[in-house]
């Protein structure tokens, strides 16, 4: 038995902040308040630190199958348990593609061993080709939690109708990366000054993903399904999901931290690093983003954690993969940009990273209260860390040697500790 003592427990969905002792046994949170026995218990002093759920990650790439020298289930989660977070969903976009049952239950016994729960993603078309829609129920059945052909748009809007009619039928998620590939010349940079700086002749025009943004949430409005748009970048593409909200539309967002901290003009600077689809946007769309994330327009805050070797990143920018590891970096970059800059509260920002999420997926998890399963994160939100170093087999980051505030001391998954910086 676990026993967190003189912890501040933050639940957003509860709304519960209060200092109490939390008594975790076999794996559930036994009970919550003043708790004077420490007889046969591991006792943790939290005295000090912040105690909340486990956090959630609805958008991470762990690789496995096929590209499992990036990143695989197992050191992906360690990755992740290092960052707070003890659930994420994973996806698809591997090697073979998650559109069958066979590559579905691989990924399902292999995160057996991991030390987080790590949760799995269908594709929505076959092969990821965009045409003929996978199985859901099939998948659903044998352990799917949603579905995504996440890193590829998709085009036809008649599959994709008849995605989120499947989707409203079975209660599921749709999420959507949005990019027109018609508007984009050069992928993951912004088409801008900063794009013919660097000699790119241009980039990823933002009509790209605001074209997408919009057909998709009217198609979510028509249909009922509840669809999520993936790492928005732009700040047009907030207002037209703020709209569609307004209307009625089921229509959720994830805000990536990358996309609320740098901007364009950071490409400058990281280069490769900070190559990512969608891309990093003006100052402008960053601001237009932090100001969807305080109304509640984006309620979700996903990493999109993409692992790359450096000997990939280290291509010249044209030729080398988009994307960046966020799991380790995540909570401090919202503590820093987000809670440190009085732009949300220590509550709103860990609403948009546990209890939200689990709503997205139907997920049992994301709180804290007596009987639920122990799940918690345990960090100092004002102790100033660098980053320096990555449980992730990957280190494709371009916050290398930030100062950042909020360091993780204990993570807790199904009761057992997983993450310790001691």
């Amino acid at each position: 038995m676990i026993l967190i003592k003189n912890g501040r427990l933050i639940d957003p969905k509860s709304k519960r902040d209060e200092v109490v002792d939390i008594l975790i046994e076999n794996g559930k949170i036994k009970k919550i308040g003043e708790i004077n026995d420490e007889k046969d218990f591991e006792v943790i002093n939290a005295k000090g630190y912040i105690v909340c759920p486990g956090l959630i990650d609805v958008h991470v790439h762990f690789r496995d199958p096929g590209f499992t020298y990036k990143e695989d289930i197992l050191s992906g989660a360690k990755s992740a348990a290092r960052g707070g977070f003890t659930t994420v969903v994973c996806m698809a976009n591997t090697k073979p593609v998650v559109d069958n049952v066979q590559t579905l239950q691989y990924i399902n016994e292999k995160s057996k061993e991991a030390i987080i729960n790590v949760l799995q993603l269908g594709s929505i078309t076959k092969g990821f080709e965009g045409k003929e829609l996978t199985n859901f129920e099939e998948l659903l059945k044998n352990g799917a939690v949603g579905f995504s052909d996440d890193g590829l748009p998709l085009m036809d809007t008649d599959v994709l109708y008849k995605a989120m009619e499947k989707a409203k039928e079975l209660d599921i998620p749709i999420s959507l990366h949005e990019e027109d590939p018609k508007f984009i010349k050069k992928s993951g940079v912004n088409d801008g000054e900063i794009a013919k700086k660097l000699g790119l002749d241009g980039g990823a025009k933002i009509c790209a993903e605001n074209i997408m943004v919009s057909r998709d949430c009217m198609l979510a409005l028509d249909t009922g399904a509840k669809v999520s748009i993936q790492h928005i970048s732009s700040g047009v593409a907030v207002e037209t999901v703020r709209f569609a909200k307004s209307l009625g539309a089921k229509v959720y967002a994830e805000a990536s931290p990358h996309h609320f901290t740098l901007t364009e003009e950071d490409v400058l600077k990281h280069g490769s690093l900070a190559k990512m689809n969608p891309p990093l946007r003006t100052k402008k769309d960053k601001q237009m983003i932090i100001e969807g994330l305080k109304d509640n327009t984006i309620e979700i805050i996903a990493t999109d954690h993409a692992p790359h070797i450096i000997e990939e990143k280290n291509q010249p920018f044209e030729l080398c993969p988009s994307g960046i590891i966020g799991l380790e970096t995540s909570l401090a970059l919202g503590i820093t940009s987000l809670v440190k800059e009085n732009h949300l509260s220590l509550m709103s920002l860990l609403e948009k990273m546990t209890i939200n999420p689990a709503k997205l997926y139907n997920l049992n998890r994301g709180y804290i209260e007596e009987g639920a399963i122990a799940d918690i994160l345990i960090f100092d939100e004002n102790e100033q860390w660098q980053v320096k170093d990555f449980d992730s087999k990957s280190s494709n980051s371009p916050f290398i040697g930030e100062k950042l505030y909020g360091k993780v001391k204990y993570t807790i998954s199904e009761g057992k500790i997983v993450y310790t910086d001691k």
